[in-house]
C-alpha cells in the first residue's frame, strides 16, 4: 500500500520544480495567445482575399489555406526548422514555434471567417449599396463586424486547440511546458509523476481558458441579434 500511494505523491515533485514548470507554462501560454491573435489578423486578411479579391489574389489565398490545412503541423515545423538551414535560413526553435503556429492557425481561422462572411445575407449588401456605401465600405462596416462575431465560437475552439497543440513544439526544442516536463523527468526518472503533473496543468489551463473565452463571447454578443453559436 505505501508503494502504491507513493506513486501518486506528486506534490513534492511539483513544489521542487515549480519554477521550471511555470517557466514552461508561461511560454506555452504566450505561444498560444500570440499565435491566436496574429493568426486571427492574418486569417481575416486571407478570408477577405479569398472571398472578395481578384482571381489571382483569391487563388493564392485559397492555395495557401489548402496547403497549410492539408499538411501536418509537425511537418510544417520540421520544414521551417530542419529544411531551411541548408538554404542559408536559420531560425531559432522559439522563432520557428511562433512562426509555424501563426501560419498554421491563420489558415484555419481564414476558413472560419470565410464561412461567417458567406452567412451574411445578400439583402444586407443591397441595403448598404442603397445607402451609397461602396463595396469595401460595405465589407468593412457591415459584413465583417457580423462575421467576426459569428466566428467567435470557432475561434474559441481554435484557442483551446492551440493551447494543447503547443506541446508539439517540444520536438524542435522550444521551451514549452512539455519540454520542461521532459527535462525534469530525464533527471529524476519519475516519468509517470512528472507527466501526470504536466497533464493536470494542461487540463487546468484548458478549462480556465474555455471558461474565460465563453464569458468574453457572451459579453460581446449583440442583444436580440441571436447567439453566435446558432449562426454556425
Amino acid at each position: 500500500m505505501p508503494g502504491f500511494l507513493g506513486d501518486f505523491m506528486i506534490v513534492d515533485i511539483f513544489t521542487t520544480h515549480f519554477s521550471t514548470l511555470m517557466k514552461g507554462l508561461a511560454f506555452t501560454f504566450e505561444l498560444a495567445v500570440v499565435s491566436m491573435l496574429c493568426g486571427s489578423l492574418l486569417g481575416i486578411l486571407l478570408a477577405l482575399g479569398r472571398t472578395f479579391g481578384a482571381k489571382p489574389v483569391s487563388w493564392l489565398c485559397a492555395a495557401y489555406i489548402e496547403l497549410i490545412r492539408g499538411t501536418p503541423l509537425l511537418a510544417q515545423l520540421f520544414i521551417l526548422y530542419f529544411a531551411l538551414p541548408p538554404y542559408g535560413i536559420r531560425l531559432s526553435a522559439v522563432t520557428v514555434a511562433f512562426l509555424g503556429f501563426i501560419l498554421n492557425s491563420a489558415a484555419y481561422q481564414a476558413e472560419y471567417t470565410r464561412g461567417s462572411i458567406q452567412a451574411v445575407g445578400q439583402d444586407q449588401y443591397m441595403a448598404a449599396y442603397s445607402l451609397g456605401m461602396s463595396r469595401w465600405q460595405t465589407i468593412f462596416h457591415v459584413v465583417l463586424p457580423q462575421a467576426v462575431r459569428w466566428s467567435i465560437p470557432a475561434w474559441t475552439n481554435e484557442f483551446i486547440y492551440l493551447l494543447k497543440s503547443t506541446s508539439i513544439a517540444y520536438v524542435i526544442g522550444a521551451p514549452d511546458l512539455l519540454t520542461q516536463g521532459k527535462f525534469i523527468a530525464s533527471r529524476n526518472y519519475q516519468f509517470f509523476r512528472v507527466y501526470l503533473i504536466v497533464a493536470v496543468i494542461y487540463l487546468v489551463i484548458v478549462l480556465a481558458a474555455a471558461w474565460l473565452v465563453g464569458k468574453i463571447e457572451k459579453r460581446i454578443e449583440i442583444p436580440g441579434f441571436g447567439h453566435a453559436r446558432d449562426r454556425r
